[in-house]
């Protein structure tokens, strides 16, 4: 199957960044309708481990279990157009436009651009042009990050979120960095730079 987007990694940024490329559609804006995105997510995320007390606008002492439920819920309700897998990424090829993204299950998927959030304990998709270094912001050693350009692009089509682009290991740090990064592809399509805010209706 052909989606707009594929992100790998359905933790804090995998999921922010599918809930803000959601959250594109059904605003009019002609360059982001009918745009498909898929997450591809093997269930290992940090969030699973995490007790919230101190990230902003969550309520505390929420498990991070029940939180990813409802990013992942959150998604689908801006769109229709979001896809969950389950499943392990091996490989990643081809370039922007043309990428095709491989599972351990053996399927294949192709996309215009790929997000990498699969978290910085290890990083073993075959994946050309990805550059892997010590992460320096994480307080336990061994963890790693892959290097990007600052904006969290590793090459074009192809960018990096939350812990593996080197970001703290906290969770609003981590879900902001995929934020950003939605925002920068939602940017390359409308050809300018693009934000989402959302008002409430006057009554």
């Amino acid at each position: 199957m052909r989606y707009d987007v594929v992100i790998v990694g359905g933790g804090a940024s995998g999921l922010a960044c599918a809930i803000t490329l959601a959250s594109s559609q059904g605003r009019g804006w002609d360059w982001a309708e009918g745009k498909k995105f898929l997450v591809i997510d093997n269930g290992k995320s940090d969030l699973n481990r995490a007790y919230l007390k101190n990230a902003p606008g969550v309520p505390m002492d929420m498990l991070g279990t029940e939180l990813l439920q409802k990013l992942k819920e959150q998604a689908k309700a801006l769109s229709k157009n979001v896809d969950f897998v389950e499943d392990t990424v091996v490989k990643v090829e081809g370039e922007k436009g043309n990428f095709k993204v491989h599972t351990q299950r053996g399927n294949v998927y192709e996309a215009e651009y790929v997000v990498l959030a699969s978290g910085f304990h290890k990083f073993e998709i075959e994946c050309e042009g990805v550059e892997v270094v010590d992460n320096p912001k994480s307080p336990k050693p061994g963890r790693v990050m892959i290097k990007h350009d600052g904006d969290y692009r590793v090459k074009e089509g192809l960018y990096v979120a939350g812990l593996l682009a080197g970001v703290s290991s906290m969770y609003t740090a981590a879900a902001g960095s995929g934020v950003q990064v939605a925002i920068n592809i939602l940017s390359e399509w409308a050809g300018k730079p693009i934000v989402i805010h959302d008002v409430p209706e006057k009554k």
